[in-house]
């Protein structure tokens, strides 16, 4: 084929792009996410350097969990002991006490002030009158302002031998009940205390999640002949599950942490069989005794066992619910 032949043939057209794949966009590199999203990503700086510093960084101290350490001495202990520590708590029968009671403790509080403010948000949601539905999410959320220090002066002063339930008690014919000196009123006294004092928190988080339920599916429900308990078993339960399995997931979190200051303000050593708790129990012999090493490998394993608590109960709940935190 001559050169002139080769010049007067057009050009190839370009390759069409077939129509029935899919054009997929190019994916913006982090570089590229940074440079064009800057101003919000500088929003997180603060927090993460809040978390470095509070957070990860004393995590290196976990370190005298594994070392015998002396104060005054070397930050990060004299001499490597191995599981010296662990084998003590593991064979020191004081310690599975206190954990039994953290094991207890921690379900029944969350077997019992779980619940509520599903069941309080649920009864609001129903409530008409504006008025009367901002006084009960007033009052119901004002205890969660309290300081703990001033919620166990209440409880104290309220449930002390001379305090006004045991005044009530003795205007009634009855004796008075030492109640903070006896161990079988801890575990209600305490699990009281939390639900007063954290319904109203649940309850604001779960009427906010109400009101991303689809109101269209309530008149399907309605045009179904289904009366309001149908409607709110198939309709706003599975609306707001995802913030359901969300805040449990959270709670499972601090469940072996149970609540360490409310329950070093409330107990005594009368009531230890059941209100001593791992949190407590390393408070005593880890910072009152001195046996640092001791306490960071109890902290240690509490931390562990609460690490898989939250992973298992995440993959649970992908599972069953197909919600959950990551």
């Amino acid at each position: 084929m001559s050169v002139a032949q080769t010049l007067d043939q057009p050009p190839n057209p370009p390759p069409r792009a077939d129509p029935a794949r899919p054009v997929r966009p190019r994916r913006r590199t982090w570089r590229q996410a940074l440079k064009r999203d800057w101003q919000l990503y500088s929003l997180t700086v603060l927090p993460l350097v809040f978390f470095v510093l509070f957070r990860y960084l004393p995590m290196i101290g976990n370190v005298i969990a594994f070392r015998r350490y002396v104060p005054g001495g070397s930050l990060f202990g004299e001499r490597w002991v191995g599981l010296r520590y662990f084998r003590m708590f593991i064979q020191d029968p004081a310690f599975w006490h206190v954990f039994t009671n953290t094991l207890l403790l921690g379900g029944l509080t969350l077997l019992f002030t779980f619940p509520l403010p599903i069941v309080l948000a649920l009864l609001l949601n129903e409530v008409r009158a504006a008025k009367l539905k901002r006084f009960v999410q007033s009052v119901s959320y004002l205890p969660h302002f309290l300081s703990i220090v001033v919620v166990a002066g209440l409880i104290m002063q309220l449930l002390a031998v001379n305090g006004a339930v045991n005044q009530g008690l003795r205007a009634l014919g009855h004796a008075p009940i030492p109640f903070l000196q006896q161990p079988g009123w801890f575990r209600t006294i305490y699990i009281s205390s939390e639900a007063w004092q954290g319904v109203g928190w649940g309850t604001i988080l779960y009427l906010a999640a109400l009101t991303t339920v689809d109101g269209q599916l309530y008149e399907q429900a309605r045009i179904d002949g289904a009366n309001r308990w149908r409607q709110t078993w198939h309709v706003t339960l599975p609306g707001i599950r995802p913030t359901m399995m969300t805040l449990l997931i959270l709670n499972i979190g601090t469940f072996m942490a149970v609540g360490f200051e409310k329950i070093l303000l409330l107990y005594n050593p009368l009531t230890y069989p059941t209100a001593d708790v791992i949190p407590t129990y390393l408070y005593r012999v880890g910072v009152v005794s001195g046996s640092f090493s001791y306490g960071a490998a109890i902290g240690l394993f509490e931390s562990v066992i609460g690490l898989i608590l939250v992973v298992s109960a995440n993959r649970i709940s992908r599972r069953v619910v197909g919600a959950g935190l990551w």
